[in-house]
């Protein structure tokens, strides 16, 4: 199938030519079917992958996962490695919400034995989470707690008593990036950082208990602790106002840069800088810092779930069984190594709404992941389904490790709340079962389900393309938003 320069090279896998716009340094590569691509052409979303694609040192193809939708610069949903001897690295390639990402508590709980409890737990945890936009946590950090966040990461969080040793272990980058420098991090970010440690936020970021109520592989499943019917919790959430103020404060940075250094860009919002430069380490050096911050942040909520789960049962969170799956990031940009070409090479891998999937055996995983693949966390809405998955081979060699991740809006917040009035979605939410705790319920509507698209869908299309695998489906029961 042809469509405006893109052509269907694969199942779910669509290849958008260098000729569509002059200046392309690679094609573009979309993981979708015809009616995603075509709602990818309406969003503007294609015109996106094909300027990232004018990236100094981009190699293989600027990508688009499945949950593609217009974003800043970049997509979001798209994935881009530049070579590290002669590539840049771009900001926008990772976003504002820095190493916003997902993380899952396992429990030994069955969902439909706890289910009548669902208010009283939802009650316990809105009291124990804080949530909302410029929610103050219960953790007040100096500076330079702040710069040991930066650099320790969760390893931090642990030190406090906010982790168990065994966390590290199930936590991206084992809890924390490396290369952080606070120096990076200017003060006003500091400033913005300074109380929101353990704070959920707003937006599309969450809290649910959920009903794993499908097992896709019981052999995966079964290796990663994971069974039908099994009560898990997932929290979703970032690096808030710091990760915001990093990546504000060095787009500015990055434009003078591209400017100084003559780098022609189609689009500004594209502003980067050559990976070997004094902006480009600063950059990265700062986005570690907040990736570690929003690491931490997520370790310091899911304390408070394990504290409110043994107010509610009279049990420790350990004989709950209240261990971590597993912590991934899913806007970052890496350094790391991939073959280009038939030859391994060192490349920065700019993530933005995608998540790294690597398959089994990568060197890179702990030993408790080596032989089922990397975790996989995929929210969707709050009315749906999310989707844990695994890493693949075949992402390793068509995606750079990458897979989605998440649903993938379709309609903006303001569409969404004219069309979704507050009191018909609550009572819909209500009558599925969901319980439903908002710090703004006006705001609701701006997440309303039918605003995304089906997670479930955008699963199976990475699922076909081969760049992840489905083990379970988890369903809300209760959900807790800003």
């Amino acid at each position: 199938m042809q469509i405006e320069g893109l052509t269907a090279v694969g199942p779910a896998e669509y290849e958008l030519a260098m000729s569509f716009k002059p200046g392309m340094r690679v094609p573009g590569r979309l993981f979708a079917d015809e009616e995603l691509v075509r709602m990818a052409l309406k969003d503007r979303v294609v015109e996106q992958v094909a300027n990232v694609a004018f990236l100094p040192g981009i190699v293989g193809a600027s990508m688009a996962m499945p949950d593609m939708h217009w974003g800043y610069g970049f997509p979001i949903g798209g994935v881009a490695a530049t070579r590290a001897r002669d590539g840049v690295v771009s900001p926008g390639g990772v976003g504002f919400d820095i190493a916003c990402g997902v993380r899952v508590l396992r429990t030994n709980l069955v969902a439909d034995e706890v289910r009548h409890l669902a208010k009283e737990i939802m009650h316990e945890l809105s009291r124990s989470v804080p949530k909302g936009v410029g929610s103050h946590g219960r953790i007040k950090t100096s500076r330079r707690e702040l710069e040991e966040i930066f650099v320790k990461g969760v390893g931090w969080a642990a030190e406090r008593g906010y982790a168990w040793p065994e966390d590290l272990d199930h936590i991206e980058q084992g809890g924390a990036h490396p290369g952080a420098d606070p120096e990076a991090v200017s003060s006003h970010a500091y400033e913005r950082g300074s109380d929101q440690v353990g704070t959920l936020g707003g937006g599309n970021h969450f809290l649910e208990l959920q009903h794993l109520d499908e097992i896709y592989d019981r052999g995966l499943a079964e290796k990663l602790g994971l069974f039908r019917g099994q009560l898990v919790v997932m929290i979703h959430s970032g690096s808030r106002g710091l990760g915001h103020q990093v990546c504000t404060d060095y787009l500015k940075e990055m434009d003078r840069a591209s400017r100084r250094l003559g780098i022609d860009l189609p689009d500004r919002q594209l502003a980067c800088a050559p990976l070997d430069s004094p902006e480009a380490r600063r950059y990265l050096a700062a986005m570690a810092a907040a990736a570690n911050y929003a690491l931490c942040n997520r370790q310091c909520m899911a304390h408070w779930v394990r504290q409110s789960f043994e107010r509610i049962f009279g049990k420790s969170a350990e004989a709950l069984g209240m261990s971590l799956l597993f912590d991934v990031s899913h806007n970052i940009a890496k350094i790391e190594e991939h073959e280009v070409d038939g030859k391994r090479e060192e490349v920065c891998v700019h993530r933005k709404g995608a998540t790294r999937s690597f398959g089994p055996g990568h060197p890179d995983l702990h030993d408790e992941y080596r032989e089922t693949g990397q975790p996989v966390v995929i929210p969707g809405d709050m009315g749906r389904a999310s989707f844990i998955l695994v890493g693949t081979e075949t992402a390793m060699t068509k995606s750079f490790g990458s897979t989605c991740h998440g649903a993938g809006r379709v309609m903006s917040r303001k569409a969404a709340k004219r069309q979704f009035p507050v009191d018909a979605l609550s009572r819909e939410l209500a009558e599925a079962g969901i319980v439903v705790v908002a710090g703004s319920r006006s705001l609701l509507p701006e997440e309303a389900p039918l605003a995304y698209k089906d997670a479930a869908k955008v699963v199976d299309i990475c699922e076909t393309a081969g760049i992840s695998r489905k083990v379970a489906r988890a369903r809300p029961i209760g959900v807790l938003k800003g």
